[in-house]
């Protein structure tokens, strides 16, 4: 890995696999694809016919709040497009388009609308919904709720960031430097693909890159809202969506109806700290990983945990030296195996797949392992299925200053090396938003949104991907947070087998009662 602020494409991709590859060999499954259900036709809900909320809109973006949506059917679902400012401090400069999709309450008569947010930067929430609409969001809520995915500005259907064809991504993502790792001519060469890679950005984009962030996306939220009918914001954001929640928040404060944040984000960390913090969660995580695995007869490594993840690091440093090839041309090396690893820890019912990739690794055969590498990026059969990469990084590059103390540099690889040393040699390198064509717009700080209505929080006690301190650190921030707390594994909590986290948030949604501050479910 490089210091890329490693996010998920979306917290709910790593359950979406177990579902996918149920009863199969795992030897022989590609770890990917879409889960279909058959859900009944929609049934009218009362929000269809609400006008749009445009108190207290500036004369300049009346247009936009004013328009009438054209719902058409999209299998079991309704889907529209929605014209949004490509400047909202410029509402004259253009116009994009954001993909939305809607399932009616299934009650017959909606309460109102759900927003939903799987995280990324970057997952599409159109397909969410689409292919997992259980996943994404519980029955209950379902039944009483006009539950609606976007594909967020940059994203997916909506007006999208394009960068490289699937040949051109694959040499990114997968292709090893000629030189050794951390020397002149490897950090020469990782930094001339990214310069090609943000090349490519801007010359396919169509001028877009300045205005993909989140301040803008949680505005165009705030359009979605008032054009359904909604005179505040009913909102569940997983990962990075809690970040786009906050930000909603700090701008509309008095908008805010009932928001839940799952698996929250610290938008007061500096991207460095980001990195940081993440790699020591998946350092804690995969040492989770290895307790349970040596209780298993199937488990590829052997002694204590200490020793089996002293074992990963040399399987780690082996294909370093002697990459794997695999059926397709690739070659694994320690990144696209540390890809795998990452893409397992967000869920721990995939901790079994993780297993059968590393036996085969010590085997020579790095399929598996690359099939979760594929997992990781959306990508099956040498065709990625969104442009989730691209638009990651997009934001990324928009939403953090760029840091460039060396001290702070040093004190980041120091503590990683001490805190998490199986993925500290891979997790560094240079910073692919050097090279980005437009300088970053957004801001770190603590968020109050003084005014809103509670916000729920919900933090797991060991989320690999966005840390539990997190979690408590934004519940203190906001100025009416309300904690949550998740004991176990994997990436975020609500929807995810947990009674207690389940009823908690339903009954904040559907009833508006306020959970506990600091209710903890075992």
């Amino acid at each position: 890995m490089n210091n890329t602020l490693l996010r998920p494409n979306s917290p709910r991709r790593a359950r979406r696999i177990i579902a996918i590859v149920a009863g199969l060999a795992a030897a022989s499954v590609a770890l990917s694809g879409c889960l279909y259900s058959i859900i009944p036709e929609s049934k009218p809900s009362s929000s269809s016919s609400l006008a749009p909320d445009t108190d207290g809109i500036a004369e300049d973006l009346l247009p936009f709040y004013e328009q009438t949506l054209s719902w058409t059917d999209c299998g079991a679902f309704e889907c529209t497009m929605l014209t949004a400012p490509l400047d909202w401090s410029d509402p004259s400069a253009g116009q994009i388009e954001l993909s939305v999709i809607r399932q009616r309450a299934e009650s017959g008569s909606a309460i109102g609308s759900l927003l939903t947010n799987p995280g990324g930067p970057g997952a599409g929430g159109v397909s969410l919904i689409r292919d997992s609409v259980d996943f994404a969001v519980g029955s209950a809520l379902q039944q009483q709720f006009d539950v609606i995915g976007f594909d967020p500005r940059g994203v997916g259907e909506s007006t999208a960031v394009t960068c490289f064809d699937d040949a051109a991504m694959d040499s990114y993502l997968f292709d090893i430097p000629t030189d050794p790792r951390g020397s002149d001519g490897w950090t020469a060469q990782r930094q001339q693909w990214n310069q090609q890679f943000s090349d490519a950005c801007e010359a396919n984009s169509d001028g877009i890159l300045p205005f993909i962030t989140t301040e803008n996306a949680a505005r165009d939220m705030d359009l979605m809202r008032a054009v359904l009918g909604d005179k505040q914001l009913n909102y569940l954001g997983y990962s990075y969506g809690t970040f786009l929640g906050a930000t909603y928040a700090q701008l509309y404060p008095e908008r805010v109806g009932r928001l839940v944040l799952d698996g929250a984000i610290d938008p007061a960390v500096s991207g460095v700290d980001v990195s940081t913090i993440q790699a020591i969660g998946f350092e804690s995580a995969l040492r989770a990983y290895m307790a349970d695995c040596l209780t298993q007869s199937d488990c590829p490594f052997s002694g204590t945990v200490d020793e089996g993840m002293a074992d990963l690091g040399t399987m780690l440093a082996s294909v370093e030296r002697s990459p794997l090839p695999a059926a397709d041309g690739r070659l694994l090396g320690a990144d696209s195996l540390l890809t795998g690893i990452i893409a397992a820890l967000y869920a721990q019912e995939s901790w079994p797949y993780l297993s059968a990739a590393l036996t085969d690794v010590l085997q020579g055969n790095p399929e598996i392992a690359f099939q979760l590498a594929d997992f990781y990026y959306n990508r099956e059969g040498g065709t990625y299925l969104d442009n989730s990469t691209e638009a990651f990084r997009a934001y990324n590059c928009m939403d953090y200053p760029l840091e460039t103390s060396d001290e702070a540099k040093a004190a980041s690889d120091a503590r990683i090396a001490a805190e998490a040393p199986t993925v500290a040699p891979y997790w560094s390198g240079p910073d692919p938003c050097e090279s980005w064509p437009h300088p970053p717009t957004g801001t770190r700080g603590a968020i109050s949104a003084e005014g809103a209505a509670p916000i729920v929080v919900i933090g797991t006690t060991n989320d690999p991907a966005t840390p539990y301190e997190w979690a408590v650190s934004l519940a203190d921030q906001l100025s009416s947070g309300v904690l949550i707390t998740r004991v176990g594994e994997g990436h975020t909590g609500y929807n995810k087998g947990n009674a207690c986290v389940d009823a908690a948030v339903e009954a904040y949604l559907l009833q508006g009662t306020v959970p506990e501050d600091g209710l903890r479910c075992e």
